[in-house]
């Protein structure tokens, strides 16, 4: 059976009526394809247009039968467990009631009695070691991934799609993710499409294609290959700008060269013309000739002027898709002696006598910057709760000594019904409009987008509007990020990772991305578990 998955003429519009693909071609074969692209260019519907949960408005889609899909988030329904993943409730159920001696022959017939070692063996490919009756809303984001990544491997398809397969995963989930596409093509038995903004991950594709303004470009081999050839056609594309500038300006110079001209020659024949030098009709035949000629003149130095004013405008939305971020970051004022946080014998947890973090001793002393890491269900995301005062602690000392500010994986310090510059405003009330419009700009969010309501968003636009609303004119003396790359392109991530390079006050951050951590200069860790 074929692993090839073939896209002809693909058009689709979003159902606003923005077109986001027309006339997309593309082929995915056996082997890894990584797919990146900045957030809102189609990532996600390029998957579910494959998968079938969406349909083309034009164009067809031909993909192998057995297609396993792993969605950014897997959302816990009560009453699941992790067997439900597998489609194996009642199966299991059944061994149970043979376990117990109360199945009739015909039960014991149906019996699958390899299904729970060949599940566990599943999951062990994952690094996941949790009885199956575990409920899914008992288990941390990670380990839900990991246990639906397994499912998918159980069901043995040809292909898999995988958007944003390592967000939420430790570094142990990472490195099982990686292990499993390492072994997955399998002689060129299997395929398998991972949209991501790993950078480590996306190392190990065997090409990469970049979305951007509804076109796709394709590029053999990983990231650093990738990240070379685009940085080429940055150069390249600043260049061509460049050029056609100077293009443009000696259109408009010649023709304004041209007009003076013909002005001077068009007042030498009138001023002959009333000397009585010349006999009427040949003044009319010449006032003719020369209305003809400057007519003709003037329309040429137009289409040239035209021209180069076209090719400056392709130049101009050629520098928009592939020019970076640029993210400039006030200043805090923080002290290099100032106490920040103050963590003593702290417990704590969300549910009522049930701590999650026991004898928390932790404390930040000016700019410092600190990773909180620990494997997945370990208190992370607790910790910085409690930071942000969002979490009471039951037993200890807690003190944060400045303003701080949390941006949890939700990003719930915007306000969903207002506009990302409402948002803003709300936030940064002594901003001028030109300011905040400028930050907004900075993260993307020109004109009319920043006039979107926030709870229309994507993920990674909802976390970029908070990012622009968060480090736009007056950060905090101390910054909580929880996973603040998960849900950000590559391009966004990057300029954050500049920006918060540049940040000078104290900073508190939750992210498995070792590329990040080293890029925002990490410090020290506090390993929690």
């Amino acid at each position: 059976m074929s692993v090839t998955i073939t896209l002809s003429d693909i058009g689709w519009s979003t159902p606003d009526g923005r077109p986001l693909f027309a006339h997309l071609n593309l082929s995915f074969g056996p082997g890894l394809t990584g797919l990146v692209g900045r957030n809102g260019a189609g990532k996600s519907t390029l998957l579910k247009l494959i998968a079938g949960e969406l349909a083309p408005d034009t164009g067809s889609v031909s993909a192998p039968g057995r297609i396993g899909v792993l969605r950014q988030q897997v959302a816990p329904v009560p009453g699941q467990r992790i067997a439900t993943l597998f489609g194996a409730d009642a199966a299991l159920a059944l061994l149970r009631l043979a376990e117990s001696g109360a199945a009739d022959a015909d039960e014991l017939a149906q019996c699958d009695w390899l299904l729970e070692s060949r599940i566990e063996a599943a999951l062990a490919r994952v690094r996941l070691d949790t009885p199956l009756e575990t409920p899914l809303d008992q288990l941390s984001g990670g380990q839900r991934t990991r246990a639906a990544l397994a499912a998918l491997l159980f069901a043995e398809p040809a292909f898999l799609l995988l958007d944003e397969p390592t967000n939420h995963l430790d570094a142990d989930g990472r490195a099982a993710i990686a292990d499993i596409l390492r072994d997955w093509p399998q002689g060129g038995r299997h395929g398998a499409l991972v949209a991501s903004h790993d950078r480590a991950l996306l190392e190990r594709m065997d090409m990469i294609v970049d979305l951007r303004a509804g076109a796709a470009t394709v590029y053999g081999g990983g990231w650093s290959f990738f990240r070379e050839r685009r940085a080429e056609e940055m150069e390249a594309a600043g260049q061509t700008l460049a050029d056609a500038g100077k293009q443009l300006a000696g259109a408009k110079r010649t023709a304004q060269q041209n007009a003076e001209r013909q002005a001077r020659r068009d007042g030498a024949g009138k001023r002959k013309g009333e000397r009585g030098d010349m006999p009427a009709i040949a003044i009319g035949l010449r006032k003719n000739r020369a209305e003809g000629t400057a007519g003709h003149a003037a329309r040429t130095a137009e289409a040239r002027v035209s021209a180069a004013a076209d090719a400056l405008e392709t130049a101009r939305e050629r520098i928009e898709i592939v020019q970076p971020l640029s993210v400039a970051m006030p200043s805090t004022g923080l002290s290099l002696t100032r106490r920040v946080i103050d963590l003593e014998g702290v417990s704590a947890g969300h549910a009522p006598g049930v701590p999650i973090l026991r004898d928390i001793d932790f404390c930040v002393i000016g700019p410092d910057r600190v990773a909180i890491t620990g494997p997945n269900g370990t208190g992370k995301s607790t910790l910085l709760a409690l930071l942000a005062g969002k979490l009471p602690p039951f037993a200890g000392r807690a003190a944060v000594h400045v303003e701080a500010l949390l941006l949890d994986q939700e990003v719930s310090l915007l306000d969903p019904s207002l506009s990302i510059r409402d948002n803003f405003r709300a936030r940064n009330p002594d901003a001028t409009e030109n300011e905040g419009r400028a930050a907004l700009a900075r993260f993307l969010f020109r004109g009319e987008a920043a006039l979107q309501t926030v709870g229309t968003l994507s993920g990674g636009e909802r976390l970029r509007a908070g990012l622009a609303c968060v480090l736009g004119t007056s950060p905090p003396p101390l910054l909580l990020l929880d996973e603040p790359g998960n849900h950000l392109d590559i391009d966004t991530l990057e300029a954050v990772e500049e920006g918060l390079s540049g940040y000078d006050g104290a900073l508190v951050v939750v992210s498995h991305d070792e590329r990040f951590l080293e890029a925002i200069g990490i410090r020290r860790r506090y390993a929690l578990g």
